[in-house]
C-alpha cells in the first residue's frame, strides 16, 4: 500500500509542478518574497517572518490542493482508481502531492527571505517554528479537499464550510445573540405561564437568567475553544516562546485536519464519481 500511494503521490506531484498552474504557483511564491520580504529593507522581525511565511503556507496549501484535486479528478485516473484496492489510497496520495508542493513552495520562500535579508533565530525558535507551519499547511489542505468536486457528495461542502462561517459569525454577535436567547426565553416563560405550565415556566424565566449572568462566558469560552490554537499560535510567536497550554495548539490543529480527513475519506470512499474530461 506504501509503494502505492507513493507512486502515485510522486506521479501527480511531478504533473503538478510541471504544469501551467505549477508555473504560476511558483511565480506566485516569488511574487510574494519580493513584496513582503525585499531584500532591500531592513531585516524583518522574527515575529513578521514566522507569522507571513506561515501564512503563505496556508495560502499554498488551500490553492494547490484546490489545482492537484481538479486534476486528480479527471477521467484520465480511471484506470488508477480502478486497480487500487482502495480508494482512500488515491485521496492520500492526492493529499500528500498537495502538501508537498506547498511545503516546497513555503520552503523556497522562507529561504530565500532568510538568505536575503532574513532575521536571526534562537535554537528555541528554530525548534518550534517548523511545527506551527506543518500543523496549519495540514489543515488548511485537508479542508480546501471538502472544496473540490472530487471529495464533495451532495451538499457536503456546504455544511462543512456553512458550519465553519456560522462559528465565525457566531464570535463576532455573541453578546447580541445572547441577548436575543434571554429574551426568547422571557417571552416563552411568560407564555406557558398564561397556558398554566407553572414549571415550565420557571425552567425558561431560570435559563434567560443563567444566560444573562453566566451564560456569555460559557459560551464565549465554548466557541472560543475551537479557535484557539490559532489565537495561541500567534501569541505564542510574537511573544517568541510557548507556554505549556499553548504548546498543544499544533497538535490541536492536527487534532481538526485528522477528523476532517476522515469525514473526506468517507464521502469520497462511499460516493459516485462523476470524473471530468
Amino acid at each position: 500500500m506504501n509503494r502505492r500511494i507513493l507512486s502515485l503521490t510522486l506521479y501527480l506531484l511531478r504533473t503538478g509542478i510541471f504544469s501551467l498552474s505549477g508555473l504560476l504557483y511558483i511565480l506566485f511564491a516569488l511574487v510574494l518574497y519580493v513584496i513582503f520580504f525585499d531584500p532591500r529593507q531592513q531585516t524583518p522581525d522574527t515575529d513578521y517572518y514566522s507569522l507571513m511565511i506561515g501564512l503563505f503556507g496556508a495560502v499554498f496549501s488551500f490553492l494547490i490542493t484546490l489545482s492537484t484535486a481538479a486534476r486528480a479528478n479527471r477521467s484520465t485516473h480511471f484506470p488508477f482508481l480502478v486497480r487500487l484496492p482502495s480508494r482512500v489510497e488515491y485521496l492520500a496520495s492526492t493529499f500528500l502531492a498537495a502538501i508537498s508542493f506547498s511545503f516546497l513552495l513555503q520552503f523556497i520562500v522562507a529561504v530565500l527571505s532568510i538568505a536575503a535579508n532574513g532575521p536571526s533565530f534562537s535554537a528555541t525558535q528554530l525548534f518550534m517554528i517548523p511545527p506551527l507551519w506543518i500543523a496549519v499547511n495540514v489543515l488548511f489542505c485537508v479542508i480546501a479537499l471538502h472544496a473540490t468536486d472530487l471529495v464533495a457528495s451532495g451538499w457536503s461542502r456546504v455544511y462543512i464550510f456553512g458550519i465553519l462561517a456560522i462559528l465565525l459569525y457566531i464570535q463576532t454577535i455573541l453578546d447580541t445573540l445572547v441577548d436575543w436567547l434571554s429574551g426568547l426565553l422571557n417571552r416563552l416563560s411568560s407564555l406557558v405561564f398564561d397556558l398554566g405550565l407553572g414549571g415550565l415556566s420557571t425552567f425558561f424565566s431560570d435559563a434567560s437568567d443563567w444566560l444573562i449572568t453566566s451564560g456569555h462566558d460559557a459560551l464565549s469560552t465554548v466557541i472560543g475553544l475551537l479557535f484557539w490554537p490559532f489565537r495561541a499560535i500567534v501569541d505564542a510567536t510574537i511573544s517568541g516562546q510557548f507556554n505549556q497550554l499553548q504548546a498543544l495548539a499544533p497538535a490541536m490543529l492536527l487534532l481538526y485536519a485528522t477528523v476532517l480527513f476522515l469525514i473526506a475519506a468517507d464521502l469520497f470512499a462511499n460516493k459516485d464519481l462523476f470524473l471530468s474530461e
